[in-house]
């Protein structure tokens, strides 16, 4: 839904002449919309998406609200019949012609002049009649919620109407939004203020009548009037509307036993009383059963309302009999108390619950104020990341708290939004700095890239390979690039290394194939050697070793993977081998270190190998020399005596031994093939 279209549905609704009956689609519509504009900017709270948030969950207000609602829709007058005392009092007239109850006659007409008994009988019969069902034509009709929402007040005017021309600004849409709004909650207020007046007036008009119906009640004696005054009563008090909900039950209470107290008062009762007092019975125990199942309901308002419905449809049934009323309207009342102390008990939990849910929002405004209060701390995207990510998980925190009281809740949300507000402006400039510093990171990351792509698709494959490997250790030094930029940058790269590194794996595992066979004739003379006897001649066994060493060099390459396996393989065998010998030591060396060179020439890395072996045999020379050099000058502080001649010819044979040494490694030397 597009943010005009918000504005537009709310102005529809707002247009419906009474405003409580879309209240619950107004505050659906606002909660829709904040939602909408906090996920336009989901790092910054909504200032007015959580300032009303507390209103989801209903006050006692507003559920007096709704409930007087209820009430007065219920209420609303439809059309009217005559009651059927009026019936019958119409047809006794017509019977009579124009003679009057008194027993005054017309001309040229028999004087009928009608007993005490047979008006208390047409009475009485009217009045069970009335009492079974029948209902009175209204002098008057309670003012509905219709006509109190359409009544003009100042404060239901709208102030002006919002420009939808320009809703492109986030602000302009909430402003244009919150006006419309706070026309609506104007004219809902002046509608509720005028029906509680309405109430006080309502409520002194039923005490009157109270009074009125005690005073027939207790000192009426004649039955003709009595019941014309109870029928007066009875009509009036069915005209005046909705009282306050705190009254309601002490006068209906009140009024219901008036009522019964002129049933039983009245003798035309008697007659009838067994047939309608029994049925009166039946449908008061059909009233309790549905009171009993009430408590299968689950939402509290939807109980209410039934409650109230259940309690008009049982005043509006008449007495039953003496000796059932005690177990009759015990039955009841222990119903309707289990309900309203289940309602009273909803009520109490949810207040205790909002105190426990601003306990835990006081805690996580503490928590939030602690991490804004680190902001000059955080000089790192990964102390700001690691920072942002606490806030948020706060935030989630926040919204899965229930409301606290009303009042309590709008302060603490303002203040926890100023906190959350205060982190993430401090982010925002830090990273206005830091995105400069991406960018310049971007553009030698970007360079990287086309140099990959330059050669992604060279067959050099040993130079391209170190190329490109080291165009991996440049990227890792240029650090990160942010987040708007890294990821696609990477992905750049990644892409046309492995584009290159795929080529190459498919370029060797083709070449492997073709080696398989000569992996194969390698291991076959692996087990030759393994396997071979050499003869006690040192000459016959030294030439079957180096034919070893060339059958083993001729085969050529084996796969890639296997190439040091074997090698190490062969090495090993040789080795074992040749130590097998019977030479003297030097031989032996001399022997053992061509032997390695003809093995060293199996390798697949015999260059690297080779160009080690020069660098070690380098290495022992200077050492020698080294040590040739440290001799040589000490004999210069040896004296002339028969003690220091000893030391110093031990001296010159150490020097000499030296330089034999060196002689052999350069020997050595000469015999490692060129790199």
């Amino acid at each position: 839904m597009e943010s005009i279209e918000f504005i537009e549905e709310l102005k529809a609704l707002v247009a419906n002449e009474n405003p409580l009956a879309v209240s619950n689609q107004v505050n659906d519509l606002r909660t829709k919309f904040n939602d909408f504009m906090l996920k336009q900017n989901p790092e910054k709270v909504s200032d007015d998406a959580n300032t009303e948030a507390s209103e989801v969950v209903p006050t006692d207000e507003e559920i007096e609200d709704a409930a007087v609602e209820a009430v007065v829709n219920d209420n609303m007058v439809s059309e009217e019949k005559k009651t059927v005392a009026e019936v019958e009092v119409t047809r006794i007239e017509e019977q009579e012609g124009s003679q009057e109850l008194e027993g005054e006659s017309v001309d040229d007409q028999p004087e009928v002049t009608p007993t005490d008994e047979e008006i208390e009988e047409n009475a009485v019969e009217a009045l069970v009649k009335e009492e079974g069902g029948s209902t009175v034509e209204d002098s008057q009709e309670p003012a509905s919620i219709s006509e109190l929402a359409t009544t003009p007040t100042e404060e239901a005017q709208p102030e002006t109407e919002p420009n939808t021309q320009d809703l492109t600004d986030p602000e302009s849409v909430k402003d244009a939004f919150y006006l419309i709004y706070n026309d609506y909650k104007a004219k809902k207020k002046a509608v509720i203020d005028k029906r509680n007046s309405l109430e006080i007036t309502n409520l002194q008009e039923k005490k009157a009548l109270i009074t009125k119906l005690r005073e027939v009640v207790t000192k009426e004696e004649n039955i003709g009037s009595a019941f014309s005054a109870f029928k007066e009563i009875q009509e009036n008090w069915k005209t005046v509307g909705d009282i306050p909900r705190a009254n309601r039950n002490e006068i209906q209470a009140e009024y219901s036993k008036l009522l019964e107290d002129f049933f039983y008062n009245i003798k035309i009762y008697k007659e009838l009383k067994d047939y309608d007092f029994n049925r009166n019975y039946q449908l008061k125990m059909e009233i309790i059963e549905k009171l009993k199942i009430l408590i299968e309901l689950k939402n509290i308002k939807d109980l209410e309302t039934q409650l109230k419905g259940i309690q008009n449809d049982w005043e509006d049934i008449g007495p039953v009999p003496n000796e059932k009323w005690e177990e009759v309207k015990d039955a009841y009342w222990t119903e309707v108390r289990s309900s309203y102390d289940r309602i009273n008990r909803f009520y109490d939990d949810r207040r205790i619950l909002q105190q426990e849910n601003l306990k835990q929002k006081e805690a996580l405004l503490t928590e939030v104020k602690e991490l804004a209060a680190t902001v000059p701390t955080l000089e790192t995207l990964k102390d700001w990341d690691s920072k942002t990510s606490a806030v948020l998980e706060i935030q989630k925190k926040w919204k899965s708290v229930g409301f606290g009281p009303k009042k309590e809740n709008e302060v603490i949300w303002k203040a926890f939004r100023a906190a959350c507000d205060e982190f993430f402006n401090a982010k925002k400039e830090f990273f206005g700095k830091v995105n400069e510093q991406f960018d310049g990171i971007a553009k030698q990351k970007q360079e990287l890239i086309d140099k990959a792509i330059a050669l992604k698709a060279s067959t050099d494959w040993k130079e391209t390979s170190n190329q490109l490997i080291q165009l991996q250790k440049q990227w890792k030094t240029l650090g990160h690039a942010g987040r708007k930029n890294e990821q696609k940058l990477w992905k750049a790269f990644r892409t046309a290394c492995d584009d290159f590194f795929n080529s190459k794996n498919s370029h060797f595992s083709e070449q492997d194939k073709a080696y398989e066979d000569n992996l194969t004739a390698k291991n076959d003379i692996l087990k030759e050697i393994d396997s071979a006897k050499l003869p006690e001649d040192k000459k016959e066994a030294l030439a079957i070793l180096k034919e070893f060493s060339n059958k083993f060099n001729a085969i050529g390459r084996v796969p890639m993977k296997s190439k040091d396996a074997i090698f190490k393989s062969f090495k090993d065998a040789m080795d074992k081998q040749y130590g097998a010998l019977k030479m003297d030591s030097n031989e032996k060396d001399a022997i053992m270190f061509e032997a390695k060179i003809e093995t060293i020439k199996a390798s697949p890395r015999a260059a690297d190998l080779f160009y080690g072996m020069k660098q070690d045999l380098r290495k022992e020379i200077d050492k020698e020399m080294k040590e040739i050099n440290l001799l040589e000058n000490n004999l210069g502080f040896f004296a002339n005596s028969k003690g220091a001649d000893a030391l110093k010819k031990d001296v010159e044979k150490k020097v000499n031994r030296s330089k034999e040494k060196i002689n052999e490694i350069k020997q050595k030397l000469k015999m490692v093939p060129n790199e």
